[in-house]
């Protein structure tokens, strides 16, 4: 019997039909050699929950999701489809809560009520918003591990980038910076040495000093003591009459030189008149002049003479030349 190809190309679409339906459906979470029931939920968010994620409760999976749409154009709730494929009785009071797990991946977790009335096909079970505790750490660790993610890529883009643009001499600089970097931990690491760093013969000096301080403490007490005496000692002394006896001396000292700058006493006379000194010049002057003719002219001054006549020359009018003593 010969098959013509046009039945060969018709059973071939039926079988290619059959495994994309049969695939599509297994994607999906539906297992065609069970039975099952089909149940929904209705939430606000849904969060990264997807089709086929797995529906548990008490941990044991019993379904999967089958279909998440949308209740109107608003989004005011998102309906979640359940296929069921463990028949199971539900509680109708039982939750259905939306949980993540460490992997990223989403579920619906029903938690049992204790009503005696079980869920049946086609109901909706009661939902909750509110997720556990594993939710919300994956929620709130979502942005960071973006945004680290992102963080991650740039410095890759930017090392990239940055060895680039690196010449050989620029990397052989920076070889040498953290060969400098090196010494200089090796040097740090000297410092800090336990037993013969200066940081530890510092700290071995400043033990020593405050030891001989210790023991030196008693000195120290009766220094302070004594000069705690003599600081009562000394407040003792009347230093106010000392003081008033100071100011008393001033004053008379301050009266004494105002008489000194005045007319009227013979001190400030002499103190503050030129004509005193003038006079006095003047004399020395003609002074001067009288010894210096009696030095030239001695007969003029004696009147006897051992040598004959008395002198009659003629007096001086000025010092002489050699004279010590010039008018200024």
């Amino acid at each position: 019997m010969q098959i013509s190809n046009e039945t060969k190309i018709g059973a071939l679409t039926i079988v290619a039909v059959t495994l994309l339906v049969l695939g599509y459906n297994f994607l999906k979470g539906k297992d065609l050699t069970k039975k099952s029931n089909v149940i929904y939920a209705k939430f606000t968010d849904v969060g990264a929950l997807e089709i086929s994620n797995p529906v548990k409760i008490k941990g044991f999976r019993i379904g999967n999701v089958y279909k998440i749409g949308n209740t109107d154009k608003k989004v005011t709730e998102v309906v979640v489809t359940i296929n069921l494929q463990e028949d199971v009785l539900i509680p109708r009071n039982s939750v259905a809560i939306i949980s993540s797990s460490l992997t990223g991946t989403s579920s619906i977790n029903i938690m049992p009520g204790n009503s005696s009335d079980y869920i049946k096909e086609g109901d909706t079970l009661q939902s909750s918003n509110n997720p556990d505790l594993l939710g919300k750490v994956m929620n709130s660790l979502d942005p960071i591990l973006i945004s680290a993610k992102q963080t991650i890529d740039t410095l890759k883009r930017v090392l990239v980038s940055f060895n680039d643009i690196l010449d050989p001499q620029a990397q052989a600089n920076i070889k040498g910076i953290i060969a400098n970097l090196e010494s200089g931990t090796a040097n740090l690491n000297g410092l800090l040495d336990n037993q013969n760093g200066a940081l530890a013969k510092t700290l071995t000096n400043a033990e020593e000093f405050t030891r001989n301080l210790n023991q030196n403490n008693e000195k120290l007490n009766a220094s302070i003591e004594n000069f705690h005496q003599f600081s009562d000692k000394l407040s003792d002394v009347e230093i106010k009459t000392t003081v008033d006896e100071l100011n008393n001396t001033i004053t008379q000292v301050q009266t004494l030189l105002g008489k000194f700058n005045q007319n009227d006493g013979t001190i400030g006379l002499l103190l503050n008149d030129p004509k005193l000194y003038n006079n006095l010049e003047q004399t020395a002057y003609s002074l001067n002049i009288l010894l210096d003719d009696l030095k030239t002219h001695p007969k003029r001054y004696v009147s006897f003479s051992l040598f004959g006549k008395k002198g009659k020359t003629t007096p001086l009018n000025s010092p002489l030349s050699d004279t010590t003593l010039k008018k200024k």
